[in-house]
């Protein structure tokens, strides 16, 4: 671009700019936003001059906060005067007295985030809680941060195939589930599909062009659907507006994996929205005189409709959604919700911000005050804590009611050990059960929308590691941990005074190298795990004493965990690649049963806790899943030219009842010497059956001759492997 077109754009994006801000701000604020502007322009930024192609950066930037978030002055100021603040052309003391103290917090919040990114890398590194913290000081900053991450997604072309690997996976473990949390449905949207786009291209443009290619009938349907609301609506003098997009293509390709169906068998790819013009306490009823509009004119499904104006989720998100039976029988997704609902399902914590005059969102300040509260839990993880974090993070929530009937809300699959630590740790750590609407359960309740819920407590009751298993929220999780982490250390305390006092009896030096030598006879990784043992009474006093003191020392080989075993096998072609073959004998690795590997698919190793590597196909939705929760225990994997004898897979299978289809499968499979059946069921209901089979075969080529034989059976539909994977 040339210097003066580039000064062109400057103005464009800069008026724009100004625009935007005239839709949140004042006049007053806008002069402000200027001098923020100019100190940029002005500016020799400390290290270096700030360039025409730096300030379109920031405009856009700014837009994108305006425009896209919602937000005002303050946070534009603060986008403005971000490469500023970080090039070192501008003191604190400066900011602080032009600015205001917020702009100057919120500033040093980003500064903290630039630092961590300089000097670590955030996904695999406890950096993680430090970006956190700044996070948690002020939403905004969460906010700015996110702006920022989003133009970089749409400018990646620009990046190196490295750089954009590692701007996709930061996007997959931290943006996307954040932009969730604060509501900003759109941005988390674009970000889902721009992180697909670079990681399965492919895909992403195999789903795009099926996508380009319906439009036309996609618009023709959608026209005759709303057509008779559209009517009925105007009829009866409602104030709507009506919208519709087609969702997103990573939601699509999402939905293909979980059902295992194919683009074509995606019925539900839009949704429409009618938006109200209403306001105040008509709100609801509105929105319910709408839906029985649309229910009159086509039928619902009563188990997908969704009341979240009654009861909003966590993020704030209000609407009423239902699925209804359009024209040519096709399932039609249907929301229903007022102006002020779209804001905020649109622009998340902003919208909350504006319509509830400038005070914070109750349900985010609480988030973010448990997320402070993990923060101060130093035994936590960073990557446990991501983890935790993401799980909180999932669209489901189930809504129940304490006994004085208070609404809580947990994510789905939250248990009655979670509802206990909701209302407080202290009831959580002594939780034994409870009561859920009269009837007793046990930990391990799974919450239900509705449930009424009371905890019962016993002061002999502790927490303990099986509790890991059961809890589901962050703030349980790491409550229960951080008490696992403080008992460890009593408990090692303890080991290790009984230690040295028996030493001192046995009037045998207690020295380093002596622990080092238990360590290694016991096989215990760390001294604190020895000591522990002690005294939890796992290891006998007299047998230590006869190991130490025996005539002649027996130097016992060092163990050294596998944990920090460097993946190697028999015949490698490097070391940072798994060998599949059976002759195999010192890794220990295993089959994953979710995708069911067989010789010849393109597969990939898992480092597992105490079982080994577990080996995947790449396309199984657990391993792509696992490459970007835990990219650090990920280990290529190939097979050789001798593989094993046999491999186990399930193929499902769909088709017309027939009362002789089992044995027309069994005689298939019998004449095919390169295929052993190890099991066979089949279920029939309402004239069709479905079915899985349990075979050996020997490679990929076998697998495939087979599932051909057999979608040649009459009446056979569909033959699949029943697995995670997309075929």
């Amino acid at each position: 671009m040339s210097e003066s077109a580039a000064i062109q754009e400057v103005k464009s994006k800069y008026r724009a700019l100004l625009k935007s801000c005239r839709n949140i701000v004042t006049e007053q604020d806008i002069q402000v936003v200027r001098k923020a502007f100019d100190a940029v322009r002005e500016s020799e930024g400390g290290l270096r001059r700030v360039t025409e192609e730096d300030l379109i950066r920031l405009l856009d930037i700014g837009l994108i906060v305006t425009s896209e978030i919602g937000l005002g002055r303050t946070s534009v100021i603060c986008v403005m005067l971000h490469p500023l603040v970080e090039a070192g052309g501008v003191a604190d003391e400066e900011i602080r007295s032009a600015f205001g103290d917020k702009v100057a917090q919120i500033l040093q919040g980003l500064r903290d985030i630039n630092r961590i990114y300089r000097e670590h890398p955030v996904v695999n590194s406890d950096s993680f809680r430090k970006l956190l913290l700044s996070f948690a000081e002020d939403v905004r900053v969460q906010l700015i941060f996110l702006a920022e991450k989003l133009y970089e997604l749409r400018h990646a072309e620009g990046l190196s195939a490295e750089q954009r690997k590692k701007l996709v996976q930061e996007t997959d473990y931290i943006y996307i589930p954040f932009a969730h949390r604060l509501g900003l449905y759109n941005i988390k949207s674009e970000m889902e599909d721009r992180a697909l786009r670079y990681r399965e291209p492919e895909v992403y443009e195999r789903i795009s062009r099926k996508l380009e290619g319906t439009k036309e009938v996609r618009e023709k349907y959608i026209a005759a659907f709303i057509a008779p609301i559209v009517e009925e609506l105007t009829k009866r003098g409602i104030k709507f507006k009506v919208k519709w997009r087609t969702k997103t293509i990573a939601s699509i390709l999402n939905k293909m994996r979980k059902k295992q169906v194919e683009f074509e068998e995606i019925y539900d790819i839009f949704a429409v929205r009618f938006i109200l013009d209403s306001r105040g306490p008509e709100e609801k009823a509105d929105c319910w005189r709408v839906y029985s509009i649309v229910a009159d004119k086509y039928t619902p499904n009563p188990q997908r409709l969704r009341d979240w104006i009654s009861v909003p989720k966590s993020n704030g998100y209000e609407s009423l959604q239902t699925t209804v039976l359009g024209p040519k029988n096709r399932w039609v997704e249907v929301q229903i919700r007022t102006e002020r609902m779209d804001e905020i399902a649109e622009t998340g914590f902003a919208a909350h911000w504006k319509y509830k005059g400038g005070s914070s969102d109750k349900a985010i300040e609480e988030w973010l005050a448990e997320l402070r509260e993990i923060l101060e839990s130093p035994e936590v993880g960073a990557v446990d804590l991501l983890d935790d974090i993401k799980i909180n993070l999932q669209d489901k929530e189930v809504h129940v009611f304490t006994p004085a009937g208070d609404l809580k809300t947990l994510p789905a699959g939250a248990t009655l050990l979670d509802f206990a630590y909701a209302i407080h740790t202290a009831i959580g750590s002594k939780c034994v059960g409870g009561k859920v609407n009269q009837r007793n359960e046990t930990l391990r309740y799974v919450l239900k929308n509705g449930d009424q819920v009371s905890i019962l407590t016993s002061n002999n009751q502790q927490p303990s590691a099986d509790w890991l298993n059961i809890a589901v929220t962050s703030k349980a999780r790491n409550k229960i941990r951080q008490f696992l982490t403080e008992h460890s250390r009593a408990q090692a305390t303890m080991g290790k005074e009984m230690l040295a006092r028996r030493f001192k009896n046995w009037k045998i030096e207690l020295t380093d190298e002596v622990i080092h030598r238990l360590q290694q006879h016991y096989k215990y990784k760390f001294a604190i795990d020895l000591y522990q043992a002690i005294a939890e009474e796992k290891l006998d006093m007299a047998e230590i004493k006869d190991f130490i003191t025996k005539d002649k020392e027996e130097e016992s080989p060092v163990s050294i965990p596998r944990e920090e075993v460097r993946v190697t096998a028999a015949t490698s072609i490097s070391k940072d690649v798994l060998l599949i073959d059976k002759n195999v004998n010192n890794v220990e690795y295993k089959f994953a049963h979710c995708c069911n590997p067989v010789f010849g698919d393109d597969i990939v190793g898992f480092v597992s806790i105490g079982e080994g590597i577990k080996i995947h196909r790449k396309q199984c939705k657990n391993a792509l899943d696992l490459q970007r929760r835990y990219p650090y225990r990920i280990v290529e994997a190939q097979w050789t030219n001798e593989g094993a004898a046999s491999y186990q897979t399930v193929l499902s299978i769909l088709g017309r009842e027939d009362a002789g289809m089992v044995s027309k499968i069994s005689e298939i499979i019998a004449k095919d010497p390169k295929v052993t059946l190890r099991g066979l069921s089949i279920n029939s209901n309402g004239g069709m059956f479905d079915g899985q089979i349990t075979v050996l075969v020997n490679n990929t080529e076998h697998l495939a001759q087979l599932i051909s034989q057999l979608k040649r059976i009459p009446g056979v539909m569909r033959v699949s492997r029943h697995d995670s994977v997309k075929e």
